[in-house]
């Protein structure tokens, strides 16, 4: 079931003020009021929230193409190189 994001329209409550989510089945209809004060309310457009790994930004494989170098720590104070250019290993 997808997460839906709502704003209020006039006066708000703590739950509506900053806007809320609810988990709502697909076919289910908006909602036209916030559930805990029951002011107006609208549904808000807002983008998808998917991630595949195929295009994970942080990649070792992408960080390198983009000209960035990562360092994962290996032990207390010792970084190795997964990706781009630089030394293999950095001590701290």
């Amino acid at each position: 079931m997808p997460l839906y994001e709502y704003e209020a329209l006039g006066k708000t409550c703590p739950l509506c003020a900053n806007g809320f989510e609810v988990l709502q089945a697909m076919d289910d209809p908006p909602l036209e009021r916030c559930p805990e004060c029951g002011q107006p309310c609208r549904r808000i457009i807002s983008a998808p929230r998917a991630h595949s790994r195929a295009s994970d930004p942080l990649s070792p494989a992408n960080l390198a193409a983009k000209g960035f170098t990562q360092y994962r720590k290996e032990t207390p104070g010792v970084y190795r190189k997964t990706a781009g250019q630089g030394p293999d290993y950095i001590k701290r």
